[in-house]
């Protein structure tokens, strides 16, 4: 059995890291990774000690919201605010990394990834997010659709 190459590996992780989601709508997981080191990971949920939707329901849903809106009503952080998070709370630097993420960002997201200086974004399922491609492609940023299985 051949080993996987870099991507399929940090993909896989993303894929592992999306488990721990406590969100009922869409369970995203993300790495951040640089000269080929994993330097953070993150998933969707509420913030460190509160309620979460597994536990207590989901606010979007009981509102009606759809997905790619109204991205404030929400109890949960994102998987991607949650790995950059994790890189500002242990004092790592992000700039100039790689993002894998098991969905394709939203335009919260995109922003901050922006200007956490992340070059490229390997992502599995998209989002119904316009926006957030137009402004990665503004930003130069290289985004990569990954399917699972077949690679880029």
């Amino acid at each position: 059995m051949p080993r996987p190459s870099w991507d399929e590996y940090f993909m896989s992780i993303a894929r592992l890291v999306a488990e721990r989601s406590t969100c009922l709508r869409r369970k995203v997981g993300a790495i951040l990774v640089k000269e080929k080191r994993i330097l953070t990971t993150g998933y969707n949920g509420a913030p460190s000690g509160l309620a979460h939707c597994l536990d207590i329901g989901c606010l979007r849903e009981k509102m009606g919201i759809l997905p790619g809106e109204r991205h404030e009503l929400c109890r949960g952080l994102h998987a991607e605010q949650n790995a950059i998070i994790q890189a500002a709370y242990h004092g790592i630097s992000i700039k100039g990394a790689t993002l894998y993420c098991t969905h394709h960002p939203c335009i919260i997201c995109t922003k901050m990834l922006i200007n956490a200086g992340i070059k490229t974004i390997y992502y599995e399922m998209g989002y119904p997010d316009e926006l957030s491609k137009q402004m990665l492609k503004e930003a130069k940023v290289k985004v990569i659709h990954y399917n699972k299985g077949k690679g880029i």
